[in-house]
Order: structure tokens, then C-alpha cells, then sequence
């Protein structure tokens, strides 16, 4: 009986403590979630009649439109482009098939409606409604025929639509401009009024259409609307890049693409992000597998052991160095005659009076951009400049820029070699030039500015020992060609002024001894690049801009890539001046991004918010690469060898240089 008992006593205890698991796994499974709940918001107001308000750390608005009209016909492959890719939108496609039977019921009425009407046109005698009905009725045929053979098949299909943005004045000016995109494809988009909740609803991830707005496609129509699109980004030559990470295939980019309309590229990424190494990595890459020379201004001195790396040249420009680059040189170009084809060598004289004056303006205007320069001191300026050049005997023809021999004419043979060059105008024979006009002048309305130009740029002329003379004399550094990588180190100028006063007159400077000289022939041209690292210091000065927008136009011209990187990319955002840099890019990589600066690449690329999160909290030489309209999520990784010139990290460049003497 007490062994019983005991057994008893036994049993209850675990009965007990299989009820206590039960109580716990039902207390757990309260809190457990399914999908509705991890992709729901804090709340949603569905209130209004045209847009709904998603309640979370900061209020979105969205806007669900259906697409109200098609074309009569639809081609592969772009018929929803636009609307997939516009940027921060939700898309979905309901796709259900129709019976066969269905189909050819329908089919037989629609043909037999057609008939009548055809019949009905004839007897009035309209020979165009009656043409037309005939070709419908042909085509109704056509297709209820291939149905019954198995070749064709028809679908309804629904087309939703939602846009999202923060504020309802972004919603209103993103509906007409999808409006407005999907037109250009004869497609009608249409807000779901008094239906956004269900539109909405119809448009999350739960495979439930809600709405009865459908459209009748056959197979053929039906595959256009599937996005075929190409998530690798390259070409069938060129550079290795880096990784596609979505893929984990290698991305091939030749910046000199025949399929680009252009060569430039635009950089854009957070200090750290690693713009410097990745730059340094295609220009070294690109150097040794493509043959492409560079050039870099290099605001940072970053650039000085990739040029030693290369078999390059680096140029130092200081107050100490005695290096002198010319603003005033001018040299003789290349250029394609538009009817005959043939080739001529010209002088641009305008042209560089105009380059001149603009960089002299910046000088005028100085550090605070003063608001005295107006177009009276633009005009002073340009006069004086063409009177430098008109003094030298220097004009539109070739000839001009040699001096003459002893017998009073040019040998034009050899194409000049062994000639003496003229010596150019300086900064310091110009300001010689406007003292003398400012002593001349008889016109009131001149004495201000004369008076202020000879008292500001006296800074910038050696023979008033100005502070800012490094660019008064003749040049004493010349671009050779056939160098793979030249870099013009301005690191140890002033970082307020003189560094972005530099980076305008090397960029004038550049065109003239390094662009211009590429012919126009690209069969004979060699391929380069110029970088601009920190390019945002140069937007503060008007001129500096405007040159730069001209360079980034006219650079395929002359078989040349324009690459800017900048980590500061709301300074272009909010200047529209600088906008036109952007538009003439075909490649444009962003590497990691700083929160406030997201929203605004957000707005111009149209990036959609898991792009713009990726960039956020991606790595370091991990970004999203643009290519025309392709793009890739990219990762670049150089060699351990490529390591030690691209490494801009003072830290890791000390412990790599440990690591070699260890090894040695």
C-alpha cells in the first residue's frame, strides 16, 4: 500500500510540472509575432480621401495610384520602367489568367460587335471608321485564333502604384512627376480616390488586391510588365572594379566606354569612407591594364605615393616652392574640321582672355568675396588681359606664339620643333599694366576699380612681394605626355582661399598644357583622366564653378574622364550652379553616407530607402555604383600590394610599414 501510495505521489508531481511547461509555452506564445505585426507601423491615418499618414518616428505620407489607361500596345522591355525604378515607390502587379473558354466567348462577341459597327460604317460611307473597325476585327481574330492553337493565352491584370515622402508638398510634386514620366509611355495614372486605404493595403506584402480596376493583356503584353532588369553593372572590358555583393561576381568598368555618353565620374562619400583608396585604386588599375594617364589635384597630399608607385611626377606648389605655374600660358589646339573632317591647329585668343579674366576676378574678389567686383572691373580686367597678349604680338594664328628668326619670318617645317617660344604675360605684367591705365584714366566712372584692383592684387604679383604670388612668372613645369600619373600637390597652401584659388587656375591651367592636347580624333587621342579631390572647396567662387561645369561638358570631346569626389555633396545639392557637374556624370558611386546628408542623394538619384539605408550603415570601400541606368551594390577591395601606395590611414600606413621591415 505505501509503495502504491508512493507511485501516486510520483505520477502527480510530473503531471504538475508538464502543466507548469504548458502555462509558460502559452504565456511565450502570447508574445510571439507574425509578419503583420513586424511590418506594421505604429499607425496609419486612412481618413483622407487622397492620401494616407503613417504614423512612426517621423510622419510619412503616401500616395496609392492605379494606372488608368494603356497604350493600345505594349514593347518589351520598358513598359514599367519608369515607374520601378522613380525612387522611393511600391509597385505591384496582380496578374490573373482567363479561361481559355472565357477568352473565346469574349473573343467571338467583341468580333461579331466589330462586325456591325464595320457594316453600320459602310453604309454611311465612312471609309475611315471603316477601315479601321476592319483592322480591329482582324486583330480580335488573329488572337482568338492563336489562343484555340495553345500559342496565346489573356490575363487581367491590376497595376498599383504607392508613393511615400515626408511632407505633402514632396507627395504632390512626385505624383506629377510619375504622372508626368509615365505619359512619355502613353500611360494614365490615376490617384485611388476615396480608395487609398484599400489601395494601399492591396500594395504591402500580403498578396491581397482589394481593388477592381483591372486590364486585359495577352501573353505577349503580359511580359513587358515584369522588370528585366540587369543587376550587373560593367562592361566586357576594362578594370577590374570590385565585387558585386549581391551576386559575389566581379564588375569589369571601362571608364572610356564606347556605351557611355560620357566619360566623367562623380564620387561622393563620408570622411572615412575610403574615396581616396578607391580613387587611387582605378586610376592605378587603370594605368597599368588600360594605358589611361592621370592627373590629380590633390588638396590633401593623398595623391604623391600613387604618382611614385607609377613611374609618375609630383608637383609641389607652396609659398616656398619654387615652382611656378602660368595662368597666362596659351597653347595652339587641335581641332576637326565639321565639313572637310580633316584636322587643323588653331589658337583660341578669346577664349583664354576670357579663362584669364575669370581666374583674375576670383583673385579680385578675394577671401570674402568682396561685392565691388562688378562687370566695370570684369571689363577693366579682360581689356588689360587681351592687351598682354596683343603686346606680345600673340593672335589666332600658331605662328604668333614663336618668336621670329633672325631673317624676320618663322621655319614652319618640323612642326615647330626646336622653335623658341614667346615668353607668355605674367600676373605681374598685367598688374604692371593696369598701375599704368589707373595713372591714364580720365573716366570717373573707372577711377574706383582701377584704384582697387592695383591696391588687392598687389598680393599676388613677386615683385610687390605679395603672399600670394606663387602664381606670377613663366612656368617653370611642364605636362609631358606619356606620364601615367602627374600629381599637383596644393596641401600646404591656405585651406579658406588660396587652396580653392588653386584648384581654378591648375584646372585652366590643365585645359590648356593637358586636355587641349588631346586630338579630337579619338583613334589618335590618348585616354585621361583629371581628378578633383575636394571639389567642394571650389564652389564658394562663381568662376571656379562655371569653369568647371564648361570642363565636365567639353571633356569627351577630347577623349578625357572628369572625375570629382567630394564628401559634401548637400553644398552641390544647394547650388544649382554646380548641379550641371552631376548631370554630366555617366558613373556615379556613392561610398558611405552621413545621415544628413542621405535625404538629398535620396531626392536626386532617386534612391530607394534600402538603397539609402545601405549607404548609411554600410563599410568602408562599400557603396552603390550608377552606371547609366544600371546599378550595383559594390564592394572594392584592393590588393595587398595596391595597399601600400592607396592606404590614406596614417595608422594603418605605420603598421604596414612594420609589417614589410619584419618580413625583410
Amino acid at each position: 500500500m505505501f509503495g502504491s501510495n508512493k507511485k501516486q505521489a510520483t505520477t502527480n508531481e510530473l503531471e504538475l510540472e508538464v502543466n507548469k511547461e504548458k502555462e509558460q509555452k502559452s504565456i511565450f506564445k502570447k508574445e510571439e509575432k507574425d509578419i503583420k505585426h513586424l511590418i506594421a507601423p505604429g499607425g496609419i491615418d486612412a481618413s483622407y480621401t487622397n492620401h494616407i499618414e503613417i504614423a512612426s518616428n517621423r510622419t510619412r505620407y503616401a500616395r496609392s495610384m492605379i494606372v488608368a489607361a494603356l497604350p493600345r500596345m505594349c514593347t518589351f522591355p520598358e513598359f514599367l520602367r519608369g515607374m520601378y525604378t522613380f525612387g522611393d515607390i511600391n509597385v505591384s502587379v496582380f496578374i490573373n489568367p482567363i479561361s481559355e473558354a472565357s477568352s473565346q466567348t469574349d473573343l467571338n462577341r467583341t468580333i461579331n460587335e466589330l462586325e456591325s459597327e464595320r457594316v453600320v460604317a459602310q453604309d454611311r460611307g465612312d471609309i475611315n471608321r471603316e477601315r479601321i473597325i476592319a483592322q480591329k476585327r482582324a486583330e480580335a481574330e488573329e488572337l482568338r485564333d492563336a489562343i484555340a492553337a495553345g500559342f496565346n493565352k489573356l490575363f487581367d491584370a491590376t497595376i498599383i502604384s504607392t508613393l511615400f515622402a515626408y511632407s505633402m508638398e514632396e507627395l504632390d510634386r512626385y505624383t506629377e512627376l510619375l504622372t508626368s514620366e509615365m505619359s512619355k509611355n502613353l500611360i494614365d495614372m490615376k490617384p485611388a480616390w476615396a480608395m487609398q486605404d484599400e489601395a494601399f493595403r492591396s500594395n504591402v506584402p500580403l498578396c491581397e488586391n482589394k481593388l477592381n480596376k483591372s486590364h486585359t493583356f495577352d501573353r505577349r503584353a503580359m511580359s513587358t510588365v515584369f522588370p528585366f532588369f540587369n543587376s550587373e553593372v560593367g562592361h566586357e572590358n576594362g578594370i577590374p572594379l570590385g565585387f558585386n555583393k549581391q551576386t559575389g561576381l566581379p564588375i569589369l568598368y571601362d571608364n572610356f566606354s564606347s556605351k557611355l555618353t560620357n566619360y566623367n565620374m562623380i564620387i561622393f562619400g563620408k570622411s572615412g569612407a575610403g574615396k581616396s583608396v578607391t580613387i587611387k585604386t582605378i586610376s592605378a588599375r587603370s594605368s597599368i591594364l588600360m594605358g589611361i594617364e592621370s592627373l590629380a589635384l590633390d588638396a590633401e597630399g593623398e595623391y604623391g605615393s600613387v604618382a611614385e608607385s607609377l613611374g609618375g611626377v609630383n608637383v609641389v606648389i607652396s609659398p616656398t616652392s619654387k615652382t611656378i605655374i602660368n595662368l597666362f600660358d596659351i597653347e595652339p589646339e587641335v581641332i576637326k574640321d565639321e565639313i572637310t573632317g580633316k584636322e587643323r591647329t588653331v589658337v583660341s585668343v578669346e577664349n583664354k582672355v576670357e579663362d584669364v579674366t575669370q581666374g583674375l576676378l576670383t583673385m579680385a574678389r578675394g577671401s570674402t568675396g568682396s561685392k565691388e567686383v562688378n562687370e566695370l572691373t570684369k571689363q577693366i580686367i579682360s581689356e588689360a588681359v587681351l592687351e598682354e597678349y596683343v603686346g606680345r604680338g600673340i593672335n589666332n594664328t600658331v605662328e604668333s606664339l614663336y618668336e621670329k628668326s633672325s631673317n624676320g619670318s618663322i621655319d614652319m617645317s618640323d612642326n615647330y620643333l626646336g622653335k623658341v617660344k614667346k615668353q607668355m604675360p605674367t600676373i605681374g605684367s598685367w598688374y604692371k599694366r593696369i598701375c599704368r591705365k589707373a595713372q591714364e584714366n580720365q573716366n570717373p566712372d573707372y577711377r574706383f576699380h582701377y584704384s582697387y584692383l592695383v591696391k588687392v592684387m598687389k598680393q599676388y604679383v613677386r615683385e610687390q612681394h605679395g603672399q600670394m604670388a606663387y602664381f606670377d612668372g613663366q612656368s617653370t613645369f611642364e605636362l609631358l605626355e606619356g606620364v601615367p600619373f602627374i600629381n599637383l600637390d596644393i596641401s600646404q597652401l591656405e585651406e579658406r582661399f588660396a587652396r580653392p584659388l588653386a584648384q581654378q587656375i591648375l584646372l585652366s591651367w590643365v585645359w590648356e598644357k593637358y586636355v587641349k592636347k588631346n586630338s579630337e580624333d579619338k583613334s589618335k587621342a590618348a585616354k585621361k583622366r583629371v581628378l578633383i579631390d575636394e571639389a567642394w572647396m571650389m564652389l564658394p567662387l562663381p568662376e571656379a564653378v562655371d569653369f568647371l561645369n564648361t570642363m565636365a561638358r567639353r571633356a569627351r570631346k577630347r577623349n578625357v574622364s572628369l572625375a570629382v569626389i567630394s564628401q559634401k555633396f548637400q553644398d552641390f545639392y544647394e547650388k544649382p550652379e554646380a548641379q550641371a557637374i552631376l548631370t554630366s556624370s555617366e558613373t556615379k558611386l556613392f561610398l558611405a553616407q552621413d545621415k544628413s546628408e542621405i535625404e538629398y542623394l535620396q531626392e536626386v538619384f532617386k534612391l530607394s530607402d534600402g538603397e539609402a539605408g545601405f549607404l548609411v550603415t554600410c563599410g568602408r570601400g562599400e557603396g552603390l555604383l550608377r552606371v547609366g541606368g544600371d546599378s550595383a551594390i559594390l564592394a572594392i577591395q584592393p590588393t595587398n600590394k595596391e595597399m601600400e601606395f592607396v592606404e590614406t590611414n596614417l595608422s594603418k600606413q605605420i603598421a604596414m610599414e612594420k609589417a614589410r621591415q619584419q618580413q625583410q
